[in-house]
């Protein structure tokens, strides 16, 4: 049973994992190509040259098609936490579901009415209100992004809400607590921002095929001048992102930290890896080196952690055997007030159920005092919350480390068509185009720091995945994870070859 039970959990965490990459593959280019759609007919209506409307169209076109294929595997994500996360839906639902049913209310609402007047409303409604219409997609797609972040966000660090024992429920008592979290505010900034370096991706790289191939040269380098100026901006923004996001983790998710940049025993003045291989053979509590090797910026993650170059930043055996000099206490500790909680829970509802309000007033009062440790109580032991390491780190130094050839990318593109020098930078151009999925990469990366660095929680401190998961066989979810990996394999696909015939077809092909 036990055996089942974890393959159930191994299989559920994969299906999920599964259908969350493949819509994270469509939902970047949605975030960010509506802006850039937006811009250029913003362009088109002040200008009233009919080039920008081609250009304006044909990337229209291509929003179009990644936006009605991402839709089928969103709402298959948010089906699956009723079917293989019901104990999560139930023990957090309240407050997790709010923000996303305001997603579909408000944000999904207005994106999708607006669409069908951007889309088919050319020469049936006016200039000013067609443009608006536009606008009003973009800002709707990025409102739908702020309220499932706000969701993911509460996950990774739960506020504005309080156990109910009788229902055992986590109810909300505060909606913007946990709609203005600091974790949930910069999760935000951070992932739109990627998504608009991978929208500024596609139009450059799109935009140097046509110029390498001598077509469409002035809408090439409009659109060439548009996304690098446009992913340059992002880009240098999503750094600034990226640093409160770890000050975030520093202090809310000290172990995710740790893992990021595989740091065991803590250091002052501690610096960050900017490249290293994991020593393979490094256990917790052992005096093996972290690395083989590596190149360490010294003090810089002290300083992006706690903004203090003198700060002691814990390591992973600090977090899991405590550091009694450093007021850090073992995480065996929290592991056995889990225990009073979790059992003080189960005596409440029994004197309940008994009528006992004696013995229920005191089981409550154990548990309110504990309950800021009740998810540590299904631990088995303090090794339990350290995350997967090596996945951690070399995702997030993958992540850092394409975000910093972006910034390089769209700077050196954007200067090599305002000085008109293509034929000089005909291999930068290939550098763009082949960069194209590097951004994918960058945000999926991102995505494994952000929940596999998590691990072993569906929310942070508060529910351990392996209790969050509903009572299903791992068969059964085995077969629904084949038939959806085929699913979405076959959209991304049709996706893929729709997007390259209609490029092939060129911004011409926009009127047909």
């Amino acid at each position: 049973m036990l055996y089942e039970t974890a393959a159930s959990v191994d299989w559920a965490r994969a299906q999920f994992a599964l259908t969350a990459i493949y819509h994270f593959l469509f939902v970047p280019l949605t975030l960010g190509l509506s802006f850039i759609v937006a811009i250029m007919e913003t362009l088109y209506v002040r200008t009233n040259d009919p080039q920008w409307k081609r250009a304006t169209k044909f990337w229209m076109t291509l929003f179009a098609i990644n936006f009605a294929v991402g839709v089928a595997t969103g709402l298959i994500m948010e089906f699956e936490f009723g079917t293989n996360w019901a104990n999560y839906s139930w023990f957090v639902g309240d407050i997790f579901g709010a923000p996303l049913a305001v997603e579909g209310i408000l944000a999904f609402f207005m994106e999708s009415t607006f669409f069908a007047v951007m889309f088919f409303g050319w020469d049936k409604v006016g200039k000013g209100f067609h443009l608006l219409s536009t606008w009003l997609v973009a800002v709707g797609s990025n409102l739908s992004a702020l309220w499932i972040l706000v969701a993911n966000g509460w996950m990774q660090y739960p506020v504005g809400m309080a156990f109910n024992p009788d229902t055992a429920r986590n109810e909300m008592v505060s909606f913007w607590d946990v709609v203005l979290s600091p974790v949930a505010m910069s999760k935000f900034l951070h992932t739109i921002s990627s998504g608009y370096v991978i929208a500024a991706l596609f139009v450059v790289g799109i935009s140097g095929w046509y110029l390498l191939k001598g077509r469409d040269m002035l809408i090439a380098k409009r659109s060439m001048v548009v996304g690098a100026s446009f992913g340059l901006l992002v880009s240098l923004f999503l750094a600034l992102s990226g640093d409160e996001s770890a000050y975030n983790v520093a202090q809310k998710q000290p172990v995710k930290l740790a893992a990021m940049e595989g740091l065991y025993q803590g250091e002052t003045r501690a610096g960050i890896i900017a490249f290293g291989i994991l020593n393979t053979e490094k256990e917790l509590g052992d005096d093996r080196h972290e690395f083989y090797g590596d190149i360490e910026i010294p003090y810089a993650l002290s300083f992006l952690g706690y903004h203090d170059i003198d700060a002691f930043v814990p390591g992973l055996d600090d977090l899991v055997y405590g550091n009694e000099k450093h007021g850090i206490e073992p995480a065996q500790a929290r592991i056995d007030r889990g225990k009073v909680a979790v059992a003080a829970f189960k005596e409440y509802k029994a004197a309940v159920k008994a009528g006992d309000d004696a013995a229920a007033a005191e089981a409550r009062g154990v548990l309110e005092t504990h309950i800021a440790d009740f998810g540590y109580g299904y631990l088995e032991k303090p090794e339990d919350i350290v995350p997967p390491i090596a996945l951690t780190f070399y995702s997030f130094h993958i992540m850092v480390g394409l975000g910093s050839w972006f910034i390089v990318l769209f700077l050196a593109l954007l200067y090599l068509t305002m000085a008109n020098e293509i034929e000089r930078f005909r291999k930068l151009l290939w550098l763009g185009l082949l960069s194209i999925p590097l951004g994918y990469i960058a945000a999926e990366a991102g995505w494994i720091v952000a929940e596999v660095g998590r691990q072993p929680w569906a929310v942070q401190d508060l529910l351990p995945v392996g209790i969050a998961m509903t009572d299903i066989s791992s068969s059964s979810v085995q077969t629904t994870f084949w038939m959806f990996a085929a699913l979405f394999t076959a959209l991304l696909v049709a996706e893929i070859k729709i997007m390259l015939r209609q490029i092939k077809i060129g911004p011409d092909g926009g009127d047909h």
